[in-house]
């Protein structure tokens, strides 16, 4: 298959599975946000906070270091067989995953005693709310079977066999659904704590079902492999091990424990605005847990492209095809910024109805919403970015550009919020975002001297969509008074399309052209 086909149909089958699953926890998310209201929500992203650092030191790099070593171990992937890894190299691989399992199992345990264990401390100490304790103790019984699940996830893509990954995934999802609904209906969420540790428990328990579904398939698979023989001693293994996986920790380390400081901050800075802890969890939830999932959700498709830029770049960066990676370059960034300013503008448009629509109970999230919304072009372009520097390995940069903007979120966190509330963690996304995405946008311009054209990718887009969304407020609103949001949302989509082709940002021809170039067999 030729590479711009199976680049497109790949990405393409990427969005398509991504858009599900994330419309399904959308929905699940709407639901959840609607059962326990707010002031759960927000206890529920302050517990999350202190969770993902946990996560980030049990995996301590894992996953990506097993795709590494076994993709090396593997090296020539012509060689594999259909069951995705040479007879002649199962052994090694499999101490490879051995000590793998046992780095894990390490990092993974420490994170479960100390979390266990002071859970108490960090809960009423650091967090400030005792009913975090036991959704504390809850969670940290989940970082070993994650940890286990990270080194089986990076060993089925180092054998090409992302879609068992895909199927665990699903599977995982499921069952967390059905699970938090079953423990909410059971616990009847009589008060926030129990909402909120039902949601937990029904989280923790599809970990533990993810991981027996990717220990089985793995089972399943080495039970037909045969042996061969090991190329490489378990000392140079464990070498390679640490080598590759403890680099990616420490990084992993410092930036996740800047988030989650400036997360804990949020609702302690917002008391000292005046506000009672309720409140402030309600509105720290609305923002973190209802806001940004809704404004981030039409992302899943250009961060499906954008994961399979970086083969793409780094191929083209390694043979100094120069050409190609300024094609490369100017045709993501103004595919995204067409995307994601449309995207703005129809969120921004409608925010009202969709904060009333999407969140009945939460009243504030309609103009959360429509703060955010301005910020989706800068967001939506950073992935995108970053995947391409990632590509030129510009990756110590972007995890140093990364750090900066924590380290910033934390600092801003703690000055603006006790004197401008809620307003105050606003301001402070608006400028590490943005200072984040002009270090990386001026990045990639200077590595791949692409020159930009600001009218063409913004100015042109920008007023399609103002007139889109203006005509269809107009028509809706006055002529015809139609209230229904998503009605609203794909005829404004429908004519920035359209717009867009009239003033040749979109070219039609190139599209039929591209379509049964992909189509052909």
């Amino acid at each position: 298959m030729n590479r711009l086909r199976r680049f497109i149909m790949n990405g393409a089958l990427m969005a398509v599975v991504t858009l599900l699953i994330r419309s399904v926890s959308m929905a699940f998310n709407v639901y959840i946000s609607n059962r326990i209201g707010a002031v759960a929500m927000g206890l529920f992203s302050l517990i999350s906070t202190v969770y993902g650092f946990g996560i980030t030191f049990a995996t301590s790099g894992i996953n990506l270091a097993t795709t590494r070593i076994v993709a090396e171990a593997l090296g020539d992937t012509s060689e594999s067989d259909e069951k995705g890894v040479p007879a002649q190299k199962r052994n090694e691989v499999r101490k490879i995953l051995f000590r793998c399992v046992l780095y894990a199992v390490f990092f993974s345990g420490i994170a479960t005693v100390v979390l266990f264990l002071f859970s108490s401390n960090i809960g009423i100490g650091i967090l400030r709310d005792e009913r975090t304790v036991l959704p504390l103790k809850v969670l940290s019984l989940t970082f070993v079977p994650i940890s286990v699940s990270s080194v089986l996830g990076g060993y089925f893509s180092a054998v090409r066999h992302v879609y068992k990954n895909a199927v665990t995934q699903i599977l995982g999802q499921g069952i967390r659904i059905f699970a938090c609904i079953a423990f909410l209906s059971l616990w009847s969420a009589k008060d926030t704590e129990s909402a909120c540790l039902a949601v937990i428990c029904g989280g923790a328990l599809s970990e533990l079902f993810s991981f027996l579904i990717g220990l089985v398939l793995y089972l399943k698979e080495r039970k037909k492999a045969p042996l061969g023989s090991p190329t490489s001693s378990g000392r140079s293994i464990t070498k390679k091990v640490l080598e590759n996986a403890l680099p990616l920790a420490f990084s992993a380390y410092m930036r996740s424990a800047l988030i989650t400081i400036e997360h804990i901050l949020i609702p302690i800075g917002l008391e000292k605005s005046g506000s009672s802890r309720d409140v402030s969890l309600a509105a720290y939830g609305t923002v973190g847990s209802m806001v940004f999932p809704l404004v981030l959700f039409p992302a899943a498709i250009s961060a499906s492209f954008a994961g399979l830029l970086i083969p793409e770049v780094a191929e083209s960066y390694a043979i100094c095809d120069e050409r190609r990676i300024k094609g490369i370059v100017s045709t993501v960034l103004e595919t995204v910024l067409i995307f994601s300013i449309g995207c703005a503008g129809v969120i921004m448009s409608f925010s009202l109805k969709l904060g009333e629509t999407v969140y009945p109970e939460a009243t504030d999230a309609g103009k959360y919403i429509l703060m955010i919304a301005p910020l989706i072009p800068v967001m939506y372009l950073d992935t995108a970015v970053d995947a391409m520097l990632k590509g030129m390995g510009e990756h110590v940069y972007s995890m140093v550009v990364n750090i900066i903007d924590a380290l910033i979120s934390v600092i801003l966190v703690a000055i603006l919020l006790p004197g401008m509330g809620i307003m105050g963690y606003i301001v402070t996304v608006y400028f590490t975002e943005i200072l984040n995405g002009v270090l990386s946008i001026t990045r990639l311009l200077m590595k791949s001297r692409v020159k930009t054209h600001v009218l063409l990718w913004i100015g042109r887009p920008l007023v399609c969509i103002v007139a889109a969304t203006q005509l269809v407020n107009f028509l809706f609103g006055k002529v015809f008074s139609v209230n229904n949001v998503w009605v609203l949302i794909v005829v404004s989509s429908l004519l920035y399309v359209v717009f867009l082709i009239l003033c040749r940002g979109i070219k039609v021809e190139k599209v039929i052209k591209s379509v049964k170039y992909i189509l052909k067999s």
